[in-house]
């Protein structure tokens, strides 16, 4: 079984890598409908469509070209890579529109930005 720590997570947004990642979640969905008949005595379903959605997060950093183009409303191409992104690691790509971007101010921290976006379109799901 191979795990793989943190660390080695990779995101480019637009072509560009997203500097100062500090993680970022990738979830995926199906839709369900049921085709149970009227005489069935149990229910029975089937697939439905397929969707996708993210969030990064990230140390704010105004001068990195990732994080620039991370606004509402931009439409970018979205690779997720969790393993890094050496030859045969596992990547997740695909069109996506940001839907949100936030920035949390600390007291006494580093500044952290978070941007959100829904996927448009197929996921692929392969290697780097």
């Amino acid at each position: 079984m191979a795990t793989h720590h943190g660390k080695e997570g990779v995101v480019t947004a637009g072509g560009s890598g997203v500097g100062e990642l500090t993680g970022f979640t990738l979830e995926t969905t199906a839709d369900v409908v049921e085709d149970t008949a009227l005489t069935d005595a149990t229910k029975s379903f089937v697939a439905g469509r397929t969707s996708f959605s993210g969030t990064l997060e990230m140390h704010f950093d105004e001068t990195d070209s990732g994080q620039t183009q991370l606004v509402s409303g931009a439409s970018l191409t979205f690779k997720l890579l969790p393993e890094g992104s050496s030859g045969g690691d596992r990547k997740f790509e695909g069109s996506g529109i940001v839907t949100g971007m936030s920035v949390n101010q600390p007291l006494d921290g580093v500044v952290a930005r978070s941007v959100t976006f829904q996927g448009t379109g197929a996921l692929t799901i392969g290697t780097e």
